[in-house]
């Protein structure tokens, strides 16, 4: 059980806690693997089936390919040693003979491939456990237990604070450990952070921005200061360079990771589950999941599921793929029509309803991933012949499939957290649960369209396909059932659906909501919660169009009181603007005001009155313009944009203050004058911020008046007219 590995030269260093810190143990002997095979290819029968050949093992059998490769391989500096062993090339296949390369240290990982590839033809053979994470390699290759054992003493963390926008050593006075500020000049700082590390001996530093630790070197080099240390010995390493990825059509931005010896680095700019489910939910998947702290930190879903599905993919004796290749098997133009859809969506009746109530399936898709056997080897396995898949007819496996495996203990783990937290009294015990549940949860919620990424190591687009067939299916089944006992359904989106008393059908012929989703859920083997009741709930339309918005509305919780400001739990809100990132506090706040107004007295009027009593501070100025930043991830560089929006004003506002952003970075800021030119248009958040753009936010807080009450059927200009009246009326007060 570790905390931490690091690598120096050939060496491996072990990091574990004990009683009074913890102990450093050094690793001579390891080697890091990597294999190779057959073309993959060679290994599907000619429908996608199993292995043609599964007596090739036994056989011995050893491809000409692969002792040409071996032949290649002796010698070379990078290798220490090369065998053959046999394992499992998918999960479809038999084991057979396949070419074992142990290198000499983990940079020669990537080389040696590369140097595979442009040996021969690539297409000859298939390469296996080349871009594992550095630690999760060893900890696979070793069988060492990736979490720390916190049953020896609870982990020690130090909070180091900086700016994101600042760079350069200068700006190393604005640095705080834990929210105090700890000098002025930079020589200053560098000595008190290393003397309070020193002092606390944190096994978790967590940082704002990882760039504070090669500043921090430098500060360090500058001033003398060296032998330096950040970690339990001097020195740091650089892991990963700073770079900006496409995912799902969405620019990310990936800050540079450091390490230092012996401690785990989380940095905030860099990390999802830490954001979500803090230092708890973070251990709980580390010891789920098997990919250490340090990775883990920075890890996305996707990356935190594969670790999952490549130790599952170990205990089967399979292989793990480079470059994932999967077949996409033949299917008519009538398949692909039905099969190429996603769930069932039903669209909202427009406008306010009372006594509304919500069901969900619970984790719909693991569930039916698990209930129904799908996974990447079991659909259209090529060995069974049935039409398990609903309206498509594709065949499952008999087999049990990996995936059900992966995603089975998160199920019932989650379950049982669930059940733990509503048990539970103590606020601490209630906190931490609700952190771990937080953690398995995304997992969950991601692992259905990972098996439809390109770049997943085990996914296959006829598992994601199945899914939503098996979806689509559910919830239909659901609607019906629901209104043959006398409901009416007002709203149905993937795994939720809303409905409403049927006015048609009298009460006594109605059937209770509990009896018809136990109904559903033995029916279906997922089941079907019953989420909460509503005193009503209000679906918005779609701007510029008919028909209802799918992911736009708020309901008021039956039974749930308010807090002293906002809504609480007391409100349900989705897709409007009090739900967005990029949405300022003070339009937030308004909104919720708002939403509080038309339930307090059912009427648009009232709301509309209470918008102007909002917008008569922000005309006096009285609204902090810190409450009125704007936060936008940005997609591409200033230059790079055609418009001149508020955003690359921004940008180029930014770059002109030594702070240029990069594509998939947050910018946030002020707009100060949207009438001026170019920069002028706004300040950004570090800036000194001084008056605002009254008429540009008077704006967006009637778009956000509009959401509230476009589901009675009021739209802006009907908003901006009443208002108008209000005006007139205040004003006639002081005449």
């Amino acid at each position: 059980m570790v905390l931490a590995i690091d690598y120096d030269d050939e060496s491996v260093i072990e990091w574990r806690l004990s009683e009074d810190g913890v102990d450093r143990t050094v690793v001579d002997d390891y080697r890091p693997t990597l294999f190779f095979g057959s073309p993959v290819s060679e290994l599907y029968g000619r429908d996608g089936g199993p292995d043609p050949d599964p007596k090739l093992a036994k056989r011995g059998a050893i491809p000409e390919s692969l002792r040409d490769l071996r032949s290649f391989l002796d010698g070379q500096d990078a290798v220490a040693n090369i065998e053959i062993d046999v394992w499992r090339q998918t999960f479809r296949s038999s084991a057979r003979p396949v070419l074992r390369v142990d290198c000499r240290r983990v940079g020669d990982i990537r080389s040696v491939a590369r140097r595979i590839h442009q040996f021969g033809d690539p297409d000859e053979h298939t390469c296996y456990n080349v871009d594992l994470t550095r630690q999760l390699r060893y900890t696979l290759k070793t069988d060492t237990e990736a979490a720390p054992d916190t049953s020896v003493r609870d982990l020690r963390t130090l909070r180091i604070q900086f700016p994101a926008h600042e760079s350069g050593i200068s700006a190393l006075g604005q640095l705080q450990i834990d929210g105090g500020e700890i000098g002025s000049s930079p020589k200053e700082v560098a000595e008190t952070v290393e003397h309070r590390i020193s002092s606390v001996d944190p096994d978790v530093l967590v940082v704002d921005t990882a760039r504070v630790v090669p500043l921090l070197f430098e500060a360090a080099a500058e001033y003398g200061l060296e032998p330096y240390s950040l970690g339990r010995e001097p020195g740091f390493t650089q892991l990963a360079s700073e770079s900006t990825y496409t995912s799902y059509g969405r620019v990310g931005h990936s800050p540079a990771r450091y390490s230092v010896p012996g401690r785990v680095i989380l940095d905030r700019a860099n990390t999802f589950f830490y954001s979500e489910s803090g230092l708890d939910g973070c251990l709980d998947l580390v010891e789920r999941a098997g990919l250490p702290l340090q990775e883990l930190g920075w890890a996305s879903i996707g990356r935190v599921l594969t670790a999952m599905q490549i130790r599952e993919a170990r205990s089967c004796g399979v292989l793990v793929p480079w470059r994932a290749w999967r077949p996409e098997f033949f299917r008519s133009a009538s398949t692909l029509d039905t099969a190429d859809r996603g769930g069932t969506t039903l669209a909202p009746e427009v406008g306010v309803h009372e006594d509304v109530y919500e069901l969900d399936f619970a984790s719909m898709y693991p569930n039916i991933i698990r209930e129904y056997n799908i996974s990447p080897e079991t659909v259209r396995c090529g060995c069974c012949d049935n039409e398990a898949v609903p309206k498509i007819g594709y065949s499952i496996c008999v087999r049990d499939g990996y995936l059900p495996d992966v995603l089975g203990p998160l199920i019932d783990g989650r379950s049982d957290i669930k059940r733990r937290i509503q048990e539970t009294d103590d606020p601490e015990e209630r906190a931490t649960l609700e952190a771990r549940s937080s953690a398995i949860k995304w997992i969950l919620v991601s692992c259905f369209g990972y098996q439809g990424f390109s770049n997943a190591k085990f996914g296959r687009i006829e598992c994601h396909e199945s899914i939503n067939a098996f979806a689509r299916e559910i919830l239909l089944d659901a609607k019906a059932a629901l209104e043959e006992g006398g409901w009416r359904v007002l709203h149905g989106i993937v795994d939720s659906i809303w409905v409403t008393p049927a006015p048609e059908v009298a009460e006594s012929d109605r059937r209770p909501l509990d009896d018809i989703a136990t109904e559903v859920s033995e029916a279906t083997r997922i089941e079907l919660e019953y989420e909460g009741g509503f005193d009503w709930v209000a679906f918005c339309p779609r701007r510029g169009g008919d028909g209802g918005a799918l992911t736009r509305y708020f309901g008021r919780r039956q039974g749930v009181e308010y807090p002293d400001e906002g809504l609480g739990d007391a409100v349900k809100t989705r897709g409007i603007e009090s739900r967005q990132d990029d949405t300022p506090t003070w339009i937030a706040q308004l909104q919720s005001t708002l939403i509080r107004t038309l339930d307090r007295t059912h009427d648009a009027e009232a709301v509309v009155s209470e918008l102007a009593t909002w917008l008569g501070r922000l005309e006096r100025e009285e609204v902090p313009p810190s409450d009125l930043l704007i936060t936008q991830r940005v997609s591409k560089r200033a230059e790079q944009y055609r418009h001149e929006t508020v955003t690359v004003a921004a940008l180029k506002r930014a770059k002109w203050k030594d702070c240029a952003l990069a594509a998939g970075q947050r910018v946030e800021y002020l707009v100060f004058d949207d009438d001026a030119r170019g920069l002028g248009r706004v300040r950004l958040s570090h800036e000194e911020l001084r008056g605002y753009d009254t008429a540009w936010y008077r704006k967006q807080a009637i778009r956000a008046a509009e959401s509230v009450l476009s589901p009675l059927g009021w739209d802006r200009e009907r908003i901006r007219r009443t208002l108008v009246g209000y005006r007139d009326s205040r004003l006639s007060a002081f005449e």
